[in-house]
């Protein structure tokens, strides 16, 4: 199913969707860098996801990364 791109955004309506992320686990401190991650899409354009970096214990890390994939779904209140 394609999306119909409107003003606003695309218009999700009811459609299947493709969420693309990425994980990486490292020692504290090992990171000095992030940055975006290219995503070639079906029509030859090129997109770019934003990368996120998350600090703490396994149980912070989790608390974190629910509260952010909850947060972007926020975004989007019309899927």
């Amino acid at each position: 199913m394609e999306f119909a791109r409107t003003s606003s955004g695309y218009n999700w309506g009811m459609a299947k969707l493709t969420l693309v992320y990425g994980m990486r686990l490292l020692p504290e401190g090992e990171v000095t860098e992030v940055g975006e991650a290219p995503i070639k899409l079906a029509n030859g354009r090129t997109a770019h996801v934003t990368m996120h970096v998350l600090e703490g214990s396994k149980e912070d890390i989790e608390a974190q990364l629910r509260q952010s994939v909850e947060a972007f779904f926020d975004l989007y209140p019309e899927i």
